[in-house]
């Protein structure tokens, strides 16, 4: 059997089969190119639905973002800002830290209530998280030496308070737990600013626990007229926005926009109305600022 013959064509046969071809490859090509699908309009009621649901998913990614995830922690050394996302208001985040600079320490859930007068829900929301040292909680351990009368350990040594704007790195290191680095990196982050405005500068530099913090406000604080290096808020550009150790380049970004929007930024509540500001600090934050 020859199979040649059957791919013997005349003129005709060749110029049926080139269109044929041809034709097959147009309308591959039609099919490929071209949506041939019909769009649906949607209703009136369809379009509303659609807003509503949009706004409900907006609302959701909201509140994943705002949520603020709980570990066991010390209350006596709880922040502005660890406060504000615990719930607490301000009059009661105050209360605390006025009684801390006392020297005292709230060693219950309910002295904690006591001194900042939370309300019992907020209370029974976060004192599941509550840690206290393990000489409160376990007090039959440690009974046996609170009877014992040591002389020595009775006498308090005089603290000498310093202003923190004239420490200098040796006065530093005399706090236990402040090494080389950490010193260095406190009279570094003194030199950015210029001189710090508040002792609560120190829960922003990395490295310090709040038991070290606490001994600095021990021997140090803030006194006398401070010399800051102020940013012209309306001025700057974005980059020299960033070497302020709280504006990150997303905050930055968010105050250039803020001002060229709204004709410059004239004063603290301007501040507050930014987005992403860190509103706990902004008192703070203010008196580095020229508006």
């Amino acid at each position: 059997m020859n199979i040649k013959q059957y791919f013997i064509f005349n003129k005709e046969q060749k110029i049926g089969l080139a269109v044929l071809i041809g034709l097959i490859i147009t309308v591959q090509l039609l099919y490929f190119f071209i949506d041939f699908s019909t769009k649906k309009i949607p209703t009136k009621e369809e379009e509303q639905w659609l807003a509503v649901q949009t706004e409900i998913d907006s609302m959701k990614s909201i509140s994943n973002e705002n949520t603020y995830k709980m570990y066991p922690f010390n209350p006596n050394f709880i922040t502005d800002f660890k406060g504000y996302k615990l719930g607490m208001k301000v009059t009661e985040i105050d209360r605390l830290l006025a009684f801390r600079k006392t020297n005292k320490y709230v060693n219950s859930t309910q002295e904690f209530q006591n001194v900042t007068k939370v309300s019992d829900s907020l209370l029974a929301t976060i004192s599941p998280y509550f840690k206290f040292p393990d000489w409160v909680t376990n007090k039959k351990n440690y009974a046996s030496y609170e009877n014992t009368n040591h002389k020595d350990f009775n006498k308090k040594e005089k603290i000498v308070i310093i202003n923190i704007n004239e420490a200098s790195k040796d006065d530093l290191m005399k706090i236990y737990g402040i090494g080389d680095a950490i010193s260095d990196r406190i009279l570094k982050q003194k030199e950015v600013f210029g001189s710090f405005v508040s002792m609560s500068q120190m829960e922003d530099i990395w490295g310090l626990s709040p038991e070290v913090i606490t001994q600095l406000n021990s021997h140090f604080k803030v006194a006398g007229t401070t010399t800051t290096n102020k940013i012209d808020i309306n001025n700057v550009s974005t980059k020299e926005l960033t070497k302020f150790p709280y504006f990150k380049y997303a905050l930055a970004k968010e105050i250039v926009t803020y001002r060229s929007m709204n004709n410059g930024i004239k004063d603290i509540e301007d501040l507050t109305k930014i987005k992403g500001f860190p509103v706990e600090k902004v008192k703070i934050i203010a008196l580095y600022l020229k508006f």
